[in-house]
């Protein structure tokens, strides 16, 4: 949960346009592709004339549809989040990956958005020629992706052992993460996204399977059921199926509670997207993005905030008790409403309090949408930390403070203390 948001921050260009429009997260794709080089696509339900484009905690990102302008234009950089797909080394603009060409020559393109078989990585080597670079593109969402797919983490640990086997001193392989929306709009296409990086030309590699290896790869989901037909008569075969798929791990609920600034929510994601890589099935329940659904048109009296906190608690353990990990990041300020959820997620699995004690000077500094600026003038009621408590929490789990602890640390911490809840 976060503040009642003024239209713009104090901090940023007076020029902004008064229409604003939230970009799902298929939009902040798009627009980042596009503030890196890559073409603009713009969401289809973008509306016409100029707009200043937010994310979901309304903080102003790029204004679209200024009259002669090729694309929008930035206004403040993006949140990063932690994972091997955030890595700046390999998260470039086109403009830094062209000027890193060796020679000046222009190098072949691969998109990376499957794991190969020993098919594609037998074909690699024909497939880039003599070309004395290889860009392995891959696709980053923010969206998690389909149950069973292999997200932008893993790829990203795909390309490298890729560009290992390339990187054989006469040739360079490079990996560049790509903002790439999962929902893709069927204008967005690989080959132009390719030329703009500097590549002459663009593979999508596994378009260069064989038909052998796709039979193999559909059929994998078949392998262990086969086994069991294969071992029990059909009767007791189809209930051991049955519950197999219809097993339930042990679920969590993890509860981020800090200030507004804090880091609460970029620690909140970064865990998300770790805990989502690696199997658990995880639900994000951002302050900032259930106020705009679950809890829209509630105000920020106490009695209202205690009400959204319940409500994300109740949604947090509805998730775990299904075996999955819900991870939430509201400001929850009242001890109360915090032992309420501590109460609904204990009930239904495992319980971890998160205080991310991040310094009210600290998070005042950051200030990224100009609300403590805005609560000091009096503009805003009501504010956690100016003119609304907050109470810190005496019973948390785990505590960091971001302006201590980098977020990867942060991540590792809250991941140690889960392990230990859930037994792993």
């Amino acid at each position: 949960m976060t503040e009642p948001t003024p239209s713009m921050p104090s901090d940023l260009p007076s020029d902004l346009p008064p229409v604003t429009h939230v970009l799902s997260p298929d939009g902040l794709d798009l627009l980042e592709l596009a503030l890196a080089g890559g073409p603009w696509v713009p969401p289809a339900e973008l509306p016409a004339g100029p707009v200043t484009l937010t994310d979901a905690e309304n903080t102003p990102l790029a204004v679209a549809g200024v009259p002669g302008a090729d694309g929008p234009r930035a206004v403040r950089p993006f949140a990063r989040a932690a994972g091997p797909h955030w890595d700046p080394a390999l998260r470039r603009t086109a403009a830094e990956v062209r000027a890193d060409a060796p020679d000046g020559r222009a190098p072949v393109a691969v998109v990376v958005t499957e794991p190969p078989t020993r098919s594609e990585v037998d074909a690699l080597p024909a497939l880039v020629g003599d070309a004395g670079a290889v860009l392995l593109l891959v696709p980053a969402a923010r969206r998690a992706p389909a149950a069973g797919r292999v997200g932008a983490p893993g790829l990203v640990r795909v390309a490298r052992d890729l560009a290992g086997r390339l990187d054989d001193g006469a040739r360079r392989a490079t990996v560049v993460v790509v903002p790439w929306p999962a929902d893709a709009p069927d204008d967005l296409r690989w080959p132009d996204v390719g030329a703009r990086y500097g590549a002459a030309r663009t593979e999508v590699l596994a378009e260069h399977r064989s038909p052998a290896a796709r039979g193999a790869v559909a059929g994998l989901g078949t392998l262990w059921s086969g086994a069991v037909a294969d071992l029990y008569p059909a009767v007791p075969a189809a209930e051991v199926v049955r519950a197999a798929e219809t097993a339930r791990p042990q679920g969590a609920v993890v509860f981020f509670t800090g200030l507004s600034g804090s880091g609460k929510s970029t620690v909140a994601r970064a865990l998300a997207a770790e805990l989502d890589d690696e199997g658990l099935h995880t639900t994000l329940l951002d302050g900032d993005e259930v106020r705009h659904h679950l809890s829209k048109g509630l105000g920020f009296d106490k009695e209202s905030r205690e009400l959204n906190v319940e409500r994300i608690g109740y949604v947090a353990s509805l998730v775990s008790s299904h075996g999955g990990v819900a991870v939430a990041a509201p400001i929850a300020p009242f001890a109360s409403g915090r032992a309420r959820v501590r109460a609904l997620a204990e009930a239904a699995g495992t319980f971890l309090l998160v205080h991310v004690s991040t310094p009210l000077e600290v998070c005042e500094a950051r200030d990224r949408k100009g609300l403590y600026a805005k609560a000091r003038r009096g503009e805003i009621p009501e504010f956690t930390g100016i003119s609304s408590p907050y109470e810190a929490p005496t019973d948390a789990d785990v505590v960091v403070d971001t302006s201590q602890v980098d977020v990867a640390g942060a991540v590792a911490r809250v991941r140690e203390a889960l392990a230990a809840r859930l037994g792993g």
